[in-house]
């Protein structure tokens, strides 16, 4: 089922998500299923389970295609992500890039992010879930777990001059501008 996804200005989307604390239970995989399906429908590229108003430590993002909002970068592969920890690996760099958000629909900034990163957490079944995450995988990684702690990427931006919208921002190129 596709849910609506709360919008910036929403109290919710600034909460601490809890841990989730039972695995492989027929409420989470219907949760897990309701969020693939809400992510695909708006074409995300990640979506963090406090965006739909539950509030658990769940995250997924990746697609087996390339995503239309990013057509450049590289495909993530799908991953469905519980109690995420990210660890930023001690020799990444950290680089501002555009992110938009479908919490916050119709902008984007750029936003400094680790370029490399560790994350570890669980799989649906409480099996552990550990990867390294290179340039646009991290970069989503981070920004769905951001989510988690209540935390937008507009929180993030350095320069304000980089944050608008689409439209204005990449006027006259061809980009999906729709968040």
């Amino acid at each position: 089922m596709v849910h609506e996804i709360l919008k910036m200005g929403d109290a919710r989307l600034l909460r601490e998500a809890k841990l989730i604390t039972e695995f492989n239970t027929k409420a989470l995989h219907t949760l897990i299923a309701d969020m693939v399906d809400t992510m695909t429908a708006a074409q995300g590229a990640g979506l963090a389970a406090p965006q739909i108003g539950v509030d658990l430590q769940l995250v997924i993002f990746g697609s087996d295609e390339v995503n239309p909002r990013y057509p450049d970068a590289e495909k993530v592969p799908r991953t469905i992500l519980l109690n995420p920890v990210i660890t930023p690996d001690p020799l990444s760099d950290i680089e501002e890039d555009w992110e938009g958000c479908l919490s916050v629909p119709g902008l984007r900034a750029k936003v400094p992010r680790y370029t490399k990163i560790h994350y570890k957490g669980y799989d649906p079944y409480g099996n552990v879930i550990e990867s390294l995450a290179t340039n646009f995988h991290a970069r989503v990684v981070q920004h769905e777990c951001d989510h988690l702690h209540g935390v937008l990427y507009p929180m993030r931006i350095r320069d304000f001059s980089t944050f608008g919208f689409n439209e204005v921002l990449f006027a006259g190129m061809e980009m999906p501008i729709d968040d």
